[in-house]
C-alpha cells in the first residue's frame, strides 16, 4: 500500500511543547458531536467524555498501538437509547449497550475464524444503506421538535427559538463549506459556539450552573477546596452499584439494540479503509479488522459500564489525521486522557448543560440530514443498481417499514419496531431473493486486505 509523508508516525511521540496541542486538536474535533448524543438521549455530557477516553484508551491497547483512531458517541444509537430509556430507564439503554458490544466481540471472533465475505453476504451496501438513511430521517422529528419549540412544552411554538436554531444552522453550514484546514473539520463546534452566543443575546440561555460553579471556586478558602470546587463525580450509572442488571436485561432491548451493531460494524469498516488510504497501513490486515471490530466493542462495553452512550470511530478526527500527517496513537491517547479529565471539571459540565435545546436542534438538522445523506452516498460509492427489481424492493421495504415505524408486537412485553424491523427484513429479503451479487455493488466495502494491496498496487502503476 502506499506510503505517505508523515509528520509523526503511529508509534512515534511528539515533543512535549507539541504534545498538548496536537491532542487538543483532536479533542476538539470530537468534542461537538460526542457531547451531542449524550444531550439529545438524556445521558450525561461528561460520561460521554469520560466513556469515550477510556473507550479510546482500549481500542489503543486492543489494536496494539497500531491504528490511530478516535472514539467518540454513535449518531447511529440515538434513536434505540431514546426508545428503550422511556420504557426501561437510562439502565436500560445501558444493558442494550452492552449487548450491543458483545456483538461486536462476537462478530470480531467470526472474522478471525472464517474471514469477512460471510459479513458481506449479510450486510451488503443495498441492506446497510436504506437503514443507514432510515436512521437519519427517523431523527428528523427529534431535531425540529428541539428547534421549533420551547423546551419542556407540550409543542409549544417559540419564533425565538427557532430563530436561534436557524442561526445555528447557518453558522455551520458556513463553517463545513467556507472554513479549510482544520477549522473544517470542526463546523458542529463553531456551530454550538455561534449559536450559545446569539442565544445569549435572545436572553434564553440559563447561566445559573456556570454562575454556581464560578462562586464556588471563587469562594473556596484553601488551594485543596479550590480543587474540590473544580472537579466533580461525573453521575455514572454503574450496574450493580446503582442498578440490576438481571432486573432490567431483557428481550425487547435486544431486539431494539442489537440490529444497529451490525450497522456501526459496517461503518466501522468503512472508516478503517479509509484510515488505511490516509495513513498508508493497510489496518484491515495489520493489525487486523477483527481486532479493530473488537477495540470499538470493548469501548462500547465500557461506556455500557459507565452510563456513557455506545462508542465508535470518528470521521472528523480522521480528517485532522488527513490534515496534519500526525498519525501518532500518543497524540490521539493524549487526546483520550484530556478528555477523561474534562469529564472531571464542573465548570465544563456546567457550560454544556446550559447550552439551549434550540442551538443543538439546529446543529441537529444539518447531522440527522448528513447521516440519511450518508445511507445514499454508500448505495453510490458501491455503484448499485436500482434498475434491477430486488435491489428497488429491499430498499423500498426498509425505508417504509423504517420511516414510518412499523412493529412487530411479539408479546406484551416484547416489541420489535421501527429501524430495528427495517434492518432485520431488509437482511431476510437480501437473504431470500435471489440475485444477492447484485446487492453488493462493486463489491470494494469488504475486500480482503490482499485484494486492497493489489488494488493500491494498480492505481499506483506497480503492478
Amino acid at each position: 500500500m502506499k506510503q505517505h509523508n508523515a509528520a509523526l508516525e503511529v508509534n512515534e511521540v511528539p515533543k512535549m511543547h507539541k504534545w498538548l496541542t496536537l491532542s487538543l486538536q483532536h479533542l476538539f474535533a470530537m468534542f461537538g458531536a460526542t457531547i451531542l448524543v449524550p444531550f439529545l438521549t438524556g445521558l450525561e455530557p461528561a460520561v460521554a467524555l469520560v466513556s469515550s477516553g477510556f473507550g479510546t484508551l482500549a481500542y489503543i491497547l486492543i489494536t496494539r498501538g497500531k491504528v490511530p483512531a478516535y472514539l467518540g458517541s454513535s449518531f447511529a444509537f440515538i434513536y434505540p437509547i431514546v426508545e428503550v430509556s422511556k420504557s426501561s430507564g437510562i439502565p436500560g439503554a445501558m444493558m442494550g449497550s452492552f449487548m450491543a458490544g458483545l456483538v461486536y466481540g462476537l462478530v470480531a471472533l467470526l472474522i478471525t475464524m472464517f474471514g469477512t465475505k460471510w459479513l458481506m453476504n449479510i450486510l451488503p451496501p443495498i441492506v446497510v444503506g436504506p437503514v443507514i438513511i432510515v436512521i437519519g430521517l427517523g431523527l428528523a422529528s427529534t431535531a425540529i421538535d428541539m428547534a421549533m419549540y420551547e423546551p419542556g412544552s407540550d409543542q409549544v411554538y417559540s419564533g425565538t427559538h427557532f430563530m436561534v436554531a436557524l442561526v445555528t444552522l447557518a453558522i455551520t453550514v458556513i463553517a463545513s463549506v467556507f472554513f479549510r484546514g482544520f477549522f473544517s473539520l470542526v463546523p458542529i463546534l463553531f456551530g454550538i459556539v455561534g449559536g450559545y452566543l446569539f442565544a445569549m443575546t435572545q436572553g434564553i440561555v440559563d447561566t445559573s450552573g456556570i454562575q454556581e460553579e464560578w462562586t464556588n471556586i471563587t469562594s473556596a478558602e484553601s488551594f485543596g477546596g479550590v480543587l474540590n470546587a473544580i472537579f466533580h463525580m461525573p453521575n455514572f450509572t454503574v450496574p450493580f452499584v446503582d442498578f440490576s442488571p438481571l432486573e432490567v436485561i431483557s428481550w425487547e432491548i435486544a431486539f431494539l439494540m442489537v440490529p444497529f451493531a451490525l450497522v456501526t460494524i459496517t461503518e466501522h469498516t468503512g472508516d478503517q479503509m479509509v484510515l488505511s488510504k490516509v495513513v498508508g497501513k493497510n489496518f484491515l490486515r495489520e493489525p487486523g479488522l477483527n481486532r479493530s471490530i473488537l477495540g470499538d466493542g470493548v469501548a462500547t462495553v465500557i461506556a455500557s459500564f459507565l452510563g456513557g452512550p455506545p462508542n465508535t470511530t470518528y470521521g472528523e478526527n480522521i480528517g485532522v489525521l488527513a490534515i496534519t500527517r500526525v498519525f501518532s496513537v500518543f497524540v490521539i491517547g493524549g487526546a483520550a486522557v484530556i478528555a477523561i479529565i474534562f469529564g472531571f471539571v464542573g465548570m465544563i459540565t456546567a457550560v454544556i448543560s446550559s447550552i439551549p435545546t434550540a442551538v443543538m436542534g439546529g446543529v441537529s438538522i444539518l447531522l440527522f440530514g448528513i447521516i440519511a445523506s450518508s445511507g445514499l452516498r454508500m448505495l453510490i460509492d458501491n455503484q448499485i443498481d436500482f434498475g434491477e427489481k430486488r435491489n428497488l424492493i429491499i430498499s423500498s421495504v426498509i425505508l417504509v417499514i423504517g420511516v414510518g415505524g412499523a412493529y412487530i408486537q411479539v408479546n406484551a412485553d416484547i416489541q420489535i419496531a421501527g429501524m430495528a424491523l427495517a434492518a432485520i427484513i431488509g437482511v431476510l429479503l437480501n437473504l431470500v431473493l435471489p440475485g444477492k451479487e447484485k446487492g453488493k455493488g462493486n463489491g470494494n466495502m469488504f475486500e480482503a486486505p490482499e485484494q486492497l494491496d493489489e488494488n493500491e498496487k494498480r492505481k499506483d502503476g506497480v503492478a
